[in-house]
């Protein structure tokens, strides 16, 4: 991808999804039958590749170094205008940095973790050229936690969500379904869902931020999932968002699929 094709996104904002796994061309091979993607050399270096469908920009994947304990994991990315800052405002308000601020190719970014243990990033820099909410978006994104308000106030005090920028985000709380709505520029970025239980066996329900991929066959995609040597729940129906499935590739990441734009 060239400089050219990149873009700088509004601060607050997800800007990106990146999976990390222990066996990149494995991982290659499973989400190219699972999913189409193709891939690509990126600009972050060796080890690191751009998954792409139908010539758009989608992940980002990458080879977790020997030794290095990251877990094999879907993470959402954040952009921000300074990753330092973004860096000292989580750990003030009891969150954790799990890798960064580092310098990664053409920008800095950070691995941190919500007071919950629900993994992201932020990223410092330009990105691909697509944004989560538009039409053309592969991803969505939705946090599962324990208590949808009280998990906002933390990324809103992270990310300045609701701090009224011109062009920033805004948030709405629906208290009966304990769900907090992140947008901008008039369209849905984000999804906070109350109810989370980290002792669940749903992995739906454990707090996580689960990264989304439309898909146009729900079926087709699980079963080939299943078939690639991954796991596939059961397809589950929302009045709001259409059908879903969560999917455990081959090396532990979880990523969720649903049948039209959420």
């Amino acid at each position: 991808m060239t400089e050219a094709e990149q873009s700088t996104p509004v601060h607050g904002v997800p800007c990106w999804v990146s999976l990390m796994t222990r066996d990149l061309r494995a991982a290659q091979d499973f989400y190219g039958t699972v999913l189409g993607w193709t891939f690509r050399s990126g600009t972050l270096g060796e080890g690191f590749s751009v998954a792409h469908a139908d010539a758009l920009p989608v992940a980002g994947v990458g080879q977790i170094a020997p030794g290095l304990p990251t877990a094999v994991s879907w993470t959402p990315y954040f952009a921000v205008s300074d990753v330092d800052t973004a860096a000292a405002r989580v750990r003030e308000r009891g969150g954790t940095i799990a890798v960064g601020p580092i310098r990664i190719g053409p920008g800095r970014g950070a691995m941190a973790a919500d007071r919950e243990g629900a993994a992201f990033g932020f990223w410092e820099g330009r990105t691909p050229p697509w944004s989560f909410g538009r039409d053309s978006a592969p991803a969505s994104l939705e946090l599962r936690t324990s208590h949808a308000f009280d998990c906002a106030i933390f990324y809103a005090e992270v990310f300045g969500w609701a701090s009224e920028e011109a062009g920033g985000c805004d948030v709405g709380y629906a208290y009966q379904q304990d769900t907090v709505v992140v947008r901008q520029g008039g369209r849905t970025v984000a999804t906070l869902r109350g109810g989370g239980d980290a002792s669940s066996p749903d992995p739906r329900l454990r707090p996580r931020w689960h990264v989304r991929f439309q898909v146009e066959d729900l079926e087709a995609v699980t079963e080939a999932a299943r078939a690639a040597g991954g796991t596939a729940g059961p397809p589950v129906d929302s009045p709001a968002d259409g059908s879903e499935a969560v999917i455990r590739d081959p090396y532990g990441a979880i990523f969720t699929v649903c049948a039209h734009p959420a």
